[in-house]
């Protein structure tokens, strides 16, 4: 099923849009402000990256921070701050992150095109 995801702008001086890794869909953006808003203190932004681990190589990591680091590219969906360091951003090309909500389960979802295999579970993938 296909969403709607919200461009988003780049905070980081020459780094256009094009080059986004990652968009949010709307329900995602609105599920991560949830849950921001209830942290003490509130966070600066939301960290999407990839790390190394899972059956097939490779899983995705999200996390508050309260700044970016000094590696990282910072976007904006309209007022959330995503932080992506340069190494995610290479295996999060093209990827959508969308929430979703079934009678069995709830949580986010990583579309990601570059990714050739998946494990099982879903958790973890190989490029």
């Amino acid at each position: 099923m296909a969403t709607a995801t919200v461009t988003p702008t780049v905070e980081v001086v020459g780094a256009p849009v094009s080059t986004t890794p990652v968009t949010l869909s709307p329900a995602a953006i609105v599920k991560v402000r949830e849950i921001m808003a209830t942290q003490d203190p509130v966070p600066a932004g939301l960290r999407i990256g990839v790390v190394g681990g899972g059956c097939s190589g490779f899983q995705y990591s999200m996390s508050f921070e309260n700044q970016s680091g000094m590696m990282d590219k910072v976007y904006r969906f309209e007022d959330l701050k995503v932080f992506v360091d340069a190494t995610s951003a290479m295996y999060l090309s093209n990827c959508v992150v969308d929430y979703v909500e079934t009678l069995e389960a709830a949580g986010f979802k990583f579309e990601n095109a570059a990714v050739k295999s998946t494990c099982g579970c879903g958790s973890s993938f190989s490029v």
